[in-house]
């Protein structure tokens, strides 16, 4: 089992490195997913996300959950070809939380480098959690 804490990890980067290890066959779970920086001007990103909410029906979506832990595990669902029972089947082994759970107090997250907010060349970013305040 994969636990990341999502602690200021840039969330595109890291939901990548999540959905690769459930489609090999991990158990991924993210902790923190509030805590999750979506990179770009704070106004821009809010707009963005209330025009893709806003977009369609409210009978036949699109859904876009309000809820940090949903928002994130939904936008690793757009990496995975969830339509196709591999994909489907590594969808189901993601979960998110918001905080973090008892059970994952002792254990150690896994670093990555490579998705730490250090990595973007601005100081422009929002986080998940003020993202859904506002939608």
């Amino acid at each position: 089992m994969i636990v990341i804490d999502a602690t200021n990890l840039i969330l595109g980067r890291f939901a990548t490195f999540a959905a690769k290890q459930a489609l090999l066959g991990q158990e991924v779970r993210i902790i923190n997913a509030e805590k999750a920086i979506i990179s770009g001007a704070k106004a821009k990103t809010i707009e963005d996300t209330k025009v893709r909410k806003n977009r369609g029906t409210p009978a036949k979506g699109p859904f876009i959950p309000k809820v940090a832990d949903r928002f994130v595990r939904r936008s690793i669902r757009g990496m995975l070809p969830h339509r196709q029972t591999k994909g489907s089947e590594a969808y189901e082994r993601i979960l998110c939380y918001v905080g973090t759970p008892e059970e994952f107090k002792d254990v150690k997250p896994v670093e990555l480098k490579q998705a730490e907010a250090r990595k973007l060349p601005n100081l422009k970013f929002t986080t998940v959690s003020e993202v859904i305040k506002n939608l």
